[in-house]
């Protein structure tokens, strides 16, 4: 993982002057100061990564990162295996949720195939992934963003057993007990809910992964997807580009990222509280703060591309509206 180590070497950082222009800007629009909050964090979080006063959105893009999870094996989730594979050819067809929502936003979609019908191996037995493949996945999402030319990203992804595998990083990263990391996901009956937690709890202790190490803990429990995401988040904050984090699988992603490349979080704004228990810590642990709370539990991105217009309409604000100035006061 070369290449990632290069990144890691010395990340930009925000433009904190931009920032500071828009914050003083709002403060100066013809309105009641503070009127539009969390809108006016957004306008400056766009500028600080743009690296311009006049922050505007006009190249969005969702990236969605499919994968299979040997674990599903063990009646983790709701749904067959083969429903990823459904999903990925639904995003392709653009007949799914995330695609009718980025076409209201007027984002672009691309769906990443990093392991669908070759699943991680079943983590209650071995390691999840090889450090191999794990680089070439993180590499997968870096490259991912090198090859875009977009301006802001969603993240997104599927990969039924994923909330497993997201409940066990979460569960060692945090230091938290299971029970608080791992929940019902697409939707598990209580002996669901026990086989999944028992799933989690023996990949723990047959792998016994150092919760100081991140990689250690994405290749003996991740998943293939949550370490590309982990490379976005990366390549995101390298290349200036502002991320939009989505649900628990997303969060759990950049909190991986975060402890590999302390002040990646810089780059990332979180859409949408999940209803994975989760998702909650982990947010608070990146001290990011949601903008939506709708009872979002789908992923693929869908709670990141619902904020886009939002961004937007913060955005609008600073072309368009008149300043007290303007009227000479």
């Amino acid at each position: 993982m070369s290449h990632l180590h290069d990144l890691l070497a010395g990340l930009p950082g925000p433009d904190q002057a931009a920032g500071a222009a828009v914050r003083a800007r709002a403060t100066d629009i013809l309105r009641p100061a503070g009127a539009l909050a969390r809108l006016d964090d957004l306008a400056a979080w766009v500028a600080e990564w743009q690296g311009t006063p006049t922050p505007a959105v006009r190249r969005p893009a969702a990236l969605i990162f499919a994968a299979d999870h040997g674990v599903a094996a063990a009646g983790v989730s709701a749904y067959p295996t083969e429903v990823t594979a459904a999903m990925l050819a639904a995003y392709e067809a653009r007949r799914s949720t995330i695609t009718a929502f980025a076409a209201v936003a007027g984002a672009t979609v691309r769906a990443v195939d990093v392991g669908v019908g070759r699943p991680t191996a079943d983590f209650r037995v071995e390691a999840a992934l090889s450090p191999e493949r794990l680089g070439d996945c993180v590499e997968a999402g870096v490259a991912a963003v090198e090859a875009l030319d977009a301006d802001l990203l969603v993240l997104g992804e599927m990969g039924i057993g994923n909330t497993t595998t997201s409940g066990a990083v979460a569960s060692v990263l945090l230091g938290r007990p299971i029970g608080e990391t791992t929940g019902t996901g697409a939707g598990l009956d209580p002996a669901g809910l026990d086989r999944k937690r028992s799933a989690v709890k023996r990949a723990i202790e047959i792998n016994k992964p150092d919760p100081k190490d991140p990689l250690d803990v994405l290749a003996k429990i991740g998943g293939f997807d949550i370490a590309a995401l982990a490379g976005v988040f990366i390549g995101g904050a390298a290349y200036d580009i502002p991320v939009v984090v989505d649900g628990v699988i997303s969060a759990t992603a950049a909190l991986a990222a975060e402890r590999l490349c302390p002040g990646a979080r810089n780059c990332m704004i979180a859409s949408h509280i999940s209803e994975e228990p989760a998702s909650r810590l982990i947010l608070d642990a990146l001290n990011l703060s949601p903008v939506l709370h709708a009872q979002m539990r789908l992923g693929e991105g869908t709670g990141a591309v619902a904020v886009l217009p939002l961004i937007d309409m913060a955005l609008s604000v600073y072309r368009e509206l008149m300043t007290f100035e303007d009227i000479g006061m």
